[in-house]
């Protein structure tokens, strides 16, 4: 595969962003590794797009938002490796109410298929992927997220790029793949602290208990969703601008943008000791600005 984790690097914060309340601070920049395929989205995609590769699968399809990311690279992927793709979109979207991120995924050649609400909390149901299968030519499918084994195998090479030097690792959460996987693969002596972005997304802990082995150190945040998945307010952008002054580091508004909000709440609120050395994972995600784009100052 094209897409290789020497484009990633760690970058230090300003301190005068954190101090004093951690001894240090700084991001995985995963959002490097490619233009569109980029952040955590890669790394769950690889396994499944080499399994399907390998047995000769034409097609890919997959499930997603309005502002899924994973639909966004899901297509960008499929494109680059000679693959059609299909997005199964939770909702009806007439074409001139598409997001920015729907219309990337057709600028990308990606087939949307629009569903209620109701057929998409059947995405698991091997009944209904059976009769996609059977429509669509049978397709090599994966989960919404890449949340399946071979996604969390690929999310585990994530840590591989985190020095044992780090006390906590924060991760946003959109289905828990990653987070599943670089726990697993993390030293028990390293805290991974995880960030949901979606309302009552309490639930995320009880679905990726099971597959976190046993001993390991985590914990879930979903105080900071703002109102719901892809919600953002004015304090919101205005943190992330700011944030972009002391760093020169862009966050973006879905994923990374929330878990920074809350990760400097949690430092006012002395959350860590002092001694504490902090790695926050920047899972990409950066075309989810364009809605407010205007709004930001880069």
């Amino acid at each position: 595969m094209a897409i290789t984790k020497q484009y990633a690097f760690i970058q230090p914060l300003n301190p005068l962003w954190y101090q004093p309340y951690a001894e240090r601070v700084d991001m995985l920049r995963l959002d490097l590794l490619h233009p569109i395929i980029s952040g955590n989205k890669w790394f769950k995609l690889k396994h499944n797009l080499r399994f399907a590769i390998e047995k000769g699968y034409d097609d890919i399809l997959t499930f997603g938002g309005g502002y899924s990311n994973h639909l966004v690279t899901t297509a960008a992927a499929a494109k680059e490796f000679g693959l059609r793709s299909i997005g199964i979109v939770r909702g009806k979207y007439d074409k001139e109410e598409l997001t920015t991120t729907l219309q990337t995924c057709l600028d990308l050649n990606m087939e949307l298929v629009f569903v209620t609400k109701e057929e998409y909390a059947r995405k698991t149901d091997p009944i209904w992927l059976d009769e996609l299968s059977k429509k669509y030519d049978h397709p090599y499918i994966i989960p919404e997220g890449g949340a399946n084994q071979k996604g969390r195998e690929g999310a585990e090479e994530i840590a591989e790029l985190i020095p044992q030097i780090y006390t906590h690792v924060c991760l946003s959460l959109g289905t828990g793949t990653t987070f599943v996987g670089v726990r697993n693969r993390l030293p028990d002596t390293q805290m991974l602290l995880g960030f949901v972005p979606m309302k009552k997304g309490e639930y995320l802990a009880d679905e990726i208990k099971p597959y976190i082995k046993e001993n390991k150190s985590w914990q879930v945040f979903a105080r900071w969703h703002l109102g719901g998945f892809g919600k953002w307010n004015d304090k919101l952008l205005g943190f992330m601008n700011n944030f972009h002054h002391f760093n020169n580091i862009p966050l973006d508004v879905v994923y990374t943008g929330k878990m920074m909000y809350g990760l400097e709440e949690l430092l006012r609120e002395h959350f860590f000791s002092r001694d504490a050395k902090i790695l926050c994972i920047h899972t990409g995600g950066l075309q989810g600005n364009a809605s407010v784009q205007d709004m930001l100052e880069y």
